[in-house]
């Protein structure tokens, strides 16, 4: 997915202020203090709603802006130290093309002079994933076991995600969430749900910039102010677990981004097939044409393409449009393929996190019904992570399928530029 489409304004923000106006009293009825109580509300307008949570303000000055490339805060000196800890293992590699232009995928200026023989695994270049330095291990583009779908969405927690993540619960099935830095930052109740709910959590960088055409520092804060345990913060500090997979945006890596991720602890995760549904509404795409790419995944299942080995299709849960296709796909893809489950399940990683009170389960335990071995529910910000069952908080499997609301809220109006303006009492986030 494109940076542009994390960004893309369609709503002014004096309209986006007069909906706060309307929704604001409805939104004080609801308990918003909660991951359990923030599952609960179904209307995804007033679940994109800014709030004030409570635990977040221990937080502040100890991370980067939010949707801002990634660089290390001034005065973390463990962040300094754990830097200068991997120097050693990251490789004489330079960055790809010039900022701001390839920041946001422009390579032209670069491109031209870059060798042909891709000396630096660059997906982006030539879709290079074994890499090319030695001691590092290849991406995961596909799951081994056949007739198999690795499970997995990009761009999370979006604000207005509860019908879907309630449909998953009514289906009992887990996936694996690529989550943004940024947005875990501005949704903190909403990143929660994922751990109560079973899910698989994973980092997709702090800001979603092209991670070649960063520098080595900038390029570790996007990781270590995403998942870093070294010094709680953003999924480990709210969720409470320290993932261990990450998916580079665009797709884009080369061995010295894969090798400052390895340092780090993180596997590098791709895709063997791209549904494009971010793109729905750009250009002269349009829904049918993300049916189409649906439909065309289930076609080749059937004609035995993915017999002797499964496959990653690319989803988002980036608005109520990407999220309604995979609720209005998803019992196809269930008839069609044998098993969909987790990455972490398809590659039997059973360790998802750093913390050890956290497990998935296996590949088997999956298939014959055991689809949560051990999870915690979710953490007060600052926690280290609850042990226990794995709970899920559900309401009804409602909600708007307008691509709009979740879009206008999450990406555009309500919850990227000023976190902890007040307005009527509750803390809200606006998007010039």
């Amino acid at each position: 997915m494109r940076l542009s489409s994390l960004f893309t304004s369609k709503t002014p923000v004096s309209s986006a202020i007069l909906a706060i106006a309307v929704f604001t009293l409805s939104a004080t009825a609801q308990d918003r203090t909660t991951e359990q109580g923030e599952a609960q509300i179904t209307d995804p307008n007033q679940e994109c709603i800014g709030y004030s949570y409570a635990p977040m303000a221990a937080l502040a000055g100890k991370f980067p802006a939010v949707w801002q490339p990634a660089t290390i805060v001034s005065n973390d000196t463990d962040a300094q130290a754990k830097y200068q800890s991997i120097q050693s293992q990251i490789p004489n590699i330079q960055p790809k093309g010039t900022q701001p232009a390839s920041l946001g995928g422009d390579f032209s200026g670069f491109t031209p002079t870059y060798p042909s023989s891709d000396p630096d695994c660059w997906w982006t270049y030539d879709q290079c994933t074994t890499p090319k330095l030695a001691g590092l291990p290849p991406d995961l583009t596909a799951v081994p076991e056949p007739d198999t779908l690795g499970y997995g969405f990009d761009d999370g927690p979006n604000c207005s995600h509860n019908a879907f993540y309630d449909y998953l619960v009514e289906k009992n099935q887990k996936a694996t969430m690529f989550y943004i830095g940024s947005n875990v930052m501005n949704w903190p109740l909403e990143a929660q749900r994922a751990l109560a709910d079973g899910h698989e959590i994973c980092v997709h960088t702090w800001s979603h910039r092209y991670m070649t055409s960063l520098t080595n520092d900038e390029v570790f804060a996007e990781f270590y102010y995403s998942m870093s345990t070294h010094v709680m913060k953003a999924i480990k500090m709210i969720v409470g677990v320290t993932p261990t997979c990450w998916r580079p945006p665009n797709g884009d890596v080369d061995d010295r981004v894969r090798a400052i991720a390895h340092a780090l602890g993180l596997r590098t995760i791709i895709w063997t097939y791209d549904s494009n549904d971010w793109r729905e509404g750009t250009a002269d795409i349009t829904a049918a044409d993300i049916d189409a790419n649906y439909e065309t995944l289930i076609t080749r299942q059937q004609n035995g393409t993915f017999a002797t080995e499964g496959v990653i299709m690319l989803t988002h849960e980036l608005n109520n449009f990407t999220m309604s296709e995979a609720m209005k796909f998803y019992d196809q893809l269930k008839a069609t393929f044998k098993y969909i489950v987790p990455m972490g399940v398809a590659a039997n990683q059973t360790q998802p996190y750093v913390e050890t009170g956290y497990s998935l389960p296996s590949f088997d335990q999956y298939i014959n019904n055991t689809t949560t071995v051990s999870g915690g529910a979710s953490p007060t910000a600052g926690s280290a992570g609850a042990t226990g069952s794995g709970t899920t908080s559900s309401g009804s499997a409602t909600g708007s399928s307008s691509k709009g609301a979740a879009q206008k809220a999450s990406f555009d109006g309500l919850g990227m530029l000023a976190a902890g303006a007040t307005f009527v009492g509750v803390a809200l986030k606006l998007l010039a």
